[in-house]
């Protein structure tokens, strides 16, 4: 089992920034590979950012050079730093482990960009 507990959302004014913490516990290694996703009322939840046990990462198109993701092996946790953040980015933000072949999600944190 994998727990996953997100914290660092609220509301941010365009153009500002946030930095979204996961700490994970339980089954979960510096091998296994994290990542954030999100959910914008009445979408789908799309994937945000992957990292891999390895560091390798991956952003979607309309992140990418905006957003950073890292992790901190020796605390567990997963960090996702939101730069230029933009009102189509407001969405809740979802944490998500992979541990042998299972997909661990966290509670989500909601993220609001408005003026």
């Amino acid at each position: 089992q994998v727990q996953l507990v997100e914290s660092g959302g609220g509301l941010v004014q365009p153009g500002g920034s946030l930095r979204l913490s996961c700490a994970a516990s339980g089954s979960i290694f510096s091998s296994n590979d994290m990542g954030w996703s999100r959910q914008a009322p009445g979408k789908q939840r799309d994937l945000v950012a992957f990292i891999s046990g390895g560091g390798r990462t991956n952003y979607a198109d309309s992140v990418a050079g905006r957003f950073t993701i890292s992790r901190d092996n020796a605390k567990n946790t997963v960090y996702l730093q939101m730069n230029s953040l933009k009102p189509e980015d407001t969405a809740v933000y979802y944490c998500y482990a992979v541990s042998r072949g299972v997909v661990y999600w966290g509670q989500g944190t909601q993220v609001t960009v408005s003026s």
